[in-house]
C-alpha cells in the first residue's frame, strides 16, 4: 500500500525532502503545501537581485510547481496555508486561495515552515517604508522601491548575514547606507578579533557603521523614516531594512501536542522525528544539536535544512539515516572581502565551559613568488587533545577552500595533527607547498607539544610591566615602520649574538610579523635558558584588534574608496584624463604589497628613477594609506597618475614619469602660488601648543591656507578631555593612561611646578583677554585650518580616531609632504 506524505513548506527543507522521497519511492503520494506563490527559490540570492548582481529575477526560482509535477510527480499546492494539525487523527487544515478551507489526511507529515523575520514592538515599526526580507514578494517590494527616482538612502537595522549583505547591495546600487547593530560587533558567529576586518571593509566602502546602539523608535517624516537610537542619535533615510533576526514560524502548530524548545523551535531526534508518530520536522523551525558542544541550539542555514529534508525522506522510505548535528559552517562576501567560519567561536565555548586554545596565522593565498599573492587571516580553535573546535578566516582570496577543508576535518572528528598531515593540491597560482591549512596545523602542533610557548595578545594584559620584556624580532626596517610601544628590536637573525641584552629574570614576550620568525626566536631563547612567550599571529594581529568602530561613519566627501577605469581632471590631484586604452599598458611593474607607509612611496620613487620620461610604472600596494599618498606624491613630483583603483584588497596605480608636455585642457586649474603655511607640532607642552595655534590663527586671518600636522606628543593636544571607550591591547591602554588626555592636562615646558605653572599662565591669559588654548583650537577649526593627525604616530601611541576631537583629519607622510610643497613657511614646534 502506498504512503501518503504531506509536506508543509516548499523551500529548502521541504523541496529537498519531496525530491528525495520521490527518488526513493515511486509509489508514494506526495503533496507539498506552500503558503506563498513561490517554491524552492534561492533565498540566499535575494539581496544580490536587489543589488542587481543577479540581473534576471527568473534565476531566483530554482523550481516551479509545474517542473516539480513533471519531473517528480509531486502535487504542489502553492498559495495554500496549513493553519492547524490534528496529530491524533493525522490530518491538516488548509486555507487555499483556490479551494477555500479543507482538510487533508496523511500517513506521514514533514514540517518545514521555516522562520519569519522579527518585528519587535518598537514605536513606529509599522511604517510603510520599513521592510523585511524573507521571500520573493519581500524582494519585489524592496527592489521596486529602490528602483524609484529619489530613493537615495537606507538604514539597515541588524548586522547579521542578511543585514550585511543588504548594506553591501544597497551601497552597490548607489544609496547612502547606514548599518546599525545593537551588539558591540556585527556577524555574531565571528569573534571580535576577526570581525573587525569585516567592519573595516564596510567602512572603507562607504557604509556608515553604528555599533553598540539599538533602535528606540521609528518616525515617519514626510516621505522618509527617522530612526532614533538608544543613544538618542537620529538617522533619517528613504527606507529601512529590518534584519535583526528570525524566529521559528511555528505559531500555527502551538496546540498540536508537538514539543517545542524554549524559543519555539520544534524538538526532533536524530532521525528528524518529532514526539508525534509519523511527524517529522526540518529546517529553520527545528532545534538541533551543536556538533561541537553537543548542546541544543538553532542554526538557520540552507545547507543543514537541505540535509535534514533528505534525512526525513530517508526514514519515511525505510532507510536508517541520522543527523549528527550542525557545526554552523558559513561564509559571506563583504564587498571584496570574504569571511568564513566553521565550528564554535570563543563565546560559544566559554558559555559551554569548554577549555580551548587559540592560534592565528596570516599566510598568503598562494605561493608568495607568484603574482597576486594576497594575505589572509586564519584563526584556529582547538583543545588540549588537539581536537579542532572551530576556525575563522578572513581575506580577499582563498579563504573559502581553507575553511571548507577545516570544516571537513571537524566533521570527521579530526585533529590539528590531521591538518598538518593533509595532502592538498599545490601549484604556485593556487596554493603553497605548505598550504595555509597545513601552516595552521603546524603552529597548533608546536603549541600542544610545548615546542612553541604561544600566547595571545589579550593574555598579555594579565602581566605586570615588570614581569616581562617585550622584544620585536622583525627587521629594523619593519620595526621602524611601526612597532609596539616599549618593545626592544632584536632581529631574529641577530638574536644569538645579542642574548646578553635580555633579562633572564623576566619572561621574554616576543613577536614577529605573523608568527613564523617568532617561533624560531622562541626555539633559540628557550634552548638558551630564557622563559619565553611567542605572540601568536604576530604584529599583524594587532592591526586586526586596533580597528574599533564603536560609532564609525564613512566620509562622504572622501573618494578614497572609488575605483576608476580612467581619471578625469581633479583640482586636488592634478590628474589628467587619459585615453582608456592607456590603462593596462606599462613599462615596469612594482609589487609593494606588504609594505607599510612610507615603504611603498620609497619603492615607487626608486622605480620611477629607473624609468625614462614618459614611461609608465604599474604599482600594487596593500597599505590603505597609499591611495591618498600616491596622489599627493605624483602631484608634487610632476609625475602623472594615469589610473588608481582598488582590487581584491590591493591598490593598483599607473604612473607616467615626468610628463614634460602634459595634455593641456582649458578646464585644468593652474598651479597655485606657493603661499601656504604648514606646521609640524611635535611637542605636547602647553606653552608650545598655545604658540602653535596663535601663529596658525594669525596666518589664517591673513587669508593663508594653514595645515597643522600633529605627530607623537603633539597628538595629546588633540585628545578629547573625556575618556572614550575603544578596544585596545594592554600596552596601548597603559601608554594612553600615562599621556595627558586633552589640552587641559598639558604641562609647561619650563616652570611647570606640579601643574601650578600651567594654571598661572592660563589665569594671566584670561586676565589679559588672550584666548585660551581651547578657544584657539576651536577658532582654528572654525577658520578652516586643516588639523591633521599623523596616522603612523597614532598607531605607535595606541590612539584611535574616536579619541581625538571632532574636525581632525587623519593623514600620512605623503599627505604632509604634499602640503609642505605648496608652502613658503614650514615650522617645526
Amino acid at each position: 500500500m502506498s504512503k501518503k506524505v504531506l509536506i508543509v513548506g516548499g523551500v529548502a527543507g521541504g523541496a529537498s525532502a519531496a525530491a528525495r522521497l520521490r527518488r526513493l519511492d515511486e509509489t508514494a503520494e506526495i503533496i507539498m503545501f506552500e503558503r506563498d506563490e513561490y517554491i524552492s527559490f534561492a533565498n540566499c540570492g535575494l539581496p544580490y537581485y536587489i543589488g542587481e548582481t543577479i540581473k534576471e529575477r527568473s534565476k531566483l526560482l530554482v523550481q516551479t510547481p509545474e517542473a516539480m509535477k513533471a519531473r517528480f510527480n509531486i502535487d504542489v499546492r502553492n498559495n495554500s496555508e496549513v493553519v492547524s494539525i490534528d496529530t491524533k487523527n493525522k490530518k491538516v487544515k488548509v486555507n487555499s486561495k483556490d479551494k477555500g478551507t479543507y482538510e487533508e489526511n496523511f500517513d506521514y507529515l514533514i514540517l518545514s515552515p521555516g522562520a519569519k523575520a522579527l518585528r519587535p514592538n518598537i514605536p513606529g515599526i509599522n511604517s510603510k517604508n520599513i521592510y523585511t526580507l524573507r521571500n520573493i514578494p519581500d524582494t519585489d517590494a524592496i527592489k521596486a522601491y529602490v528602483d524609484k527616482k529619489g530613493v537615495n538612502s537606507a538604514v539597515v537595522i541588524g548586522g547579521g548575514y542578511v543585514g550585511v549583505e543588504m548594506a553591501e547591495n544597497l551601497k552597490e546600487r548607489g544609496l547612502d547606507v547606514t548599518l546599525v547593530e545593537a551588539a558591540p560587533h556585527i556577524l555574531a558567529p565571528f569573534d571580535s578579533d576577526m570581525v573587525v576586518l569585516a567592519e573595516k571593509e564596510l567602512v572603507e566602502n562607504g557604509v556608515k557603521l553604528i555599533l553598540n546602539d539599538g533602535v528606540k523608535s521609528f518616525n515617519d517624516v514626510e516621505n522618509q523614516v527617522e530612526v532614533t537610537l538608544n543613544s538618542d542619535t537620529k538617522v533619517t533615510a528613504d527606507l529601512v531594512i529590518l534584519a535583526i533576526g528570525v524566529a521559528p514560524d511555528t505559531t500555527f502548530i502551538k496546540d498540536s501536542g508537538l514539543e517545542f524548545g524554549p524559543r519555539g523551535h520544534i524538538i526532533v531526534n536524530e532521525k528528524m522525528e518529532t514526539n508525534m508518530d509519523g511527524i517529522y520536522a526540518v529546517g529553520d523551525a527545528v532545534e538541533v544539536v551543536d556538533f561541537i558542544t553537543k548542546q541544543k541550539t538553532a542554526i538557520p542555514l540552507a545547507g543543514p535544512a537541505n540535509k535534514q529534508g533528505r534525512i526525513a525522506a530517508d526514514n519515511i522510505a525505510g532507510l536508517n539515516s541520522t543527523y549528527k548535528g550542525t557545526q554552523g559552517t558559513s561564509i559571506i562576501k563583504i564587498f571584496g572581502l570574504t569571511a568564513a567560519g566553521t565550528g564554535a567561536n570563543e563565546r560559544t565555548l566559554q558559555r559551554a565551559n569548554m577549555p580551548y586554545k587559540v592560534i592565528y596565522v596570516h599566510p598568503v593565498s598562494h605561493a608568495s613568488y607568484y603574482p597576486g599573492a594576497i594575505p589572509m587571516s586564519l584563526k584556529l580553535i582547538f583543545n588540549d587533545e588537539g581536537k579542532i573546535l572551530g576556525a575563522q578566516g578572513i581575506g580577499f582570496d582563498g579563504v573559502d577552500k581553507r575553511i571548507d577543508v577545516i570544516a571537513t576535518t571537524i566533521r570527521l572528528n579530526g585533529t590539528v595533527e590531521d591538518l598538518a598531515e593533509l595532502e592538498l593540491s599545490y601549484a604556485p597560482p593556487f596554493s603553497s607547498a605548505k598550504d595555509p591549512v597545513n601552516m595552521a596545523g603546524f603552529v597548533a602542533q608546536n603549541a600542544l607539544a610545548g615546542r612553541s610557548n604561544v600566547i595571545a595578545w589579550k593574555d598579555i594584559e594579565e602581566f605586570k610591566n615588570d614581569d616581562y620584556m617585550l622584544v620585536d624580532v622583525r627587521s629594523e626596517v619593519e620595526f621602524n615602520n611601526g612597532h609596539l610601544e616599549g618593545a626592544v628590536n632584536i632581529p631574529v637573525d641577530d638574536l644569538r649574538e645579542r642574548l646578553n641584552e635580555l633579562d633572564k629574570n623576566k619572561t621574554i614576550v616576543e613577536y614577529c610579523q605573523v608568527g613564523l620568525r617568532g617561533y624560531i626566536a622562541d626555539r633559540i631563547l628557550s634552548q638558551n635558558g630564557f622563559k619565553v612567550l611567542n605572540v601568536t599571529g604576530g604584529y599583524k594581529t594587532t592591526s586586526m584588534l586596533d580597528f574599533s568602530p564603536k560609532q564609525t561613519e564613512s566620509n562622504d566627501d572622501d573618494d578614497s574608496n572609488d575605483t576608476h577605469s580612467a581619471l578625469t581632471i581633479d583640482p586636488d590631484t592634478q590628474v589628467v584624463k587619459t585615453d582608456e586604452n592607456s590603462k593596462g599598458k606599462y613599462d615596469k611593474e612594482l609589487d609593494a604589497c606588504g609594505l607599510c607607509c612610507p615603504g611603498p612611496l620609497m619603492q615607487v620613487k626608486a622605480s620611477i628613477d629607473d624609468l625614462k620620461d614618459g614611461q609608465i610604472l604599474k604599482v600594487s600596494a596593500s597599505d590603505p594609506g597609499f591611495y591618498e599618498d600616491i596622489k599627493a606624491w605624483c602631484k608634487r613630483t610632476n609625475n602623472e597618475l594615469i589610473d588608481i583603483s582598488k582590487k581584491g584588497g590591493n591598490i593598483i596605480a599607473y604612473i607616467k614619469k615626468n610628463v614634460k608636455n602634459r595634455i593641456v585642457n582649458e578646464n585644468m586649474p593652474t598651479m597655485p602660488i606657493k603661499d601656504n603655511k604648514t606646521m609640524v607640532v611635535f611637542s605636547g607642552d602647553l606653552d608650545k601648543a598655545i604658540a602653535s595655534f596663535i601663529i596658525a590663527n594669525g596666518a589664517a586671518s591673513m587669508g593663508k591656507k594653514v595645515t597643522m600636522f600633529f605627530t607623537f606628543w603633539g597628538l595629546n593636544i588633540l585628545r578629547k578631555h573625556e575618556a572614550v571607550s575603544v578596544q585596545k591591547g594592554f600596552m596601548d591602554k597603559m601608554f594612553g593612561l600615562m599621556m595627558p588626555r586633552g589640552s587641559k592636562r598639558l604641562k609647561l615646558s619650563n616652570m611647570n611646578m606640579m601643574g601650578m605653572g600651567g594654571k598661572m599662565i592660563r589665569k594671566v591669559m584670561k586676565d589679559k583677554n588672550v584666548s585660551s588654548l581651547e578657544d584657539l583650537i576651536q577658532s582654528a577649526i572654525d577658520s578652516g585650518i586643516e588639523i591633521v593627525a599623523c596616522q603612523m604616530s597614532m598607531d605607535v601611541m595606541g590612539l584611535h580616531k574616536e579619541e581625538l576631537i571632532d574636525g581632525v583629519k587623519i593623514g600620512g607622510v605623503g599627505y604632509y609632504l604634499g602640503e609642505a610643497e605648496d608652502s613658503n613657511v614650514n615650522l617645526f614646534i
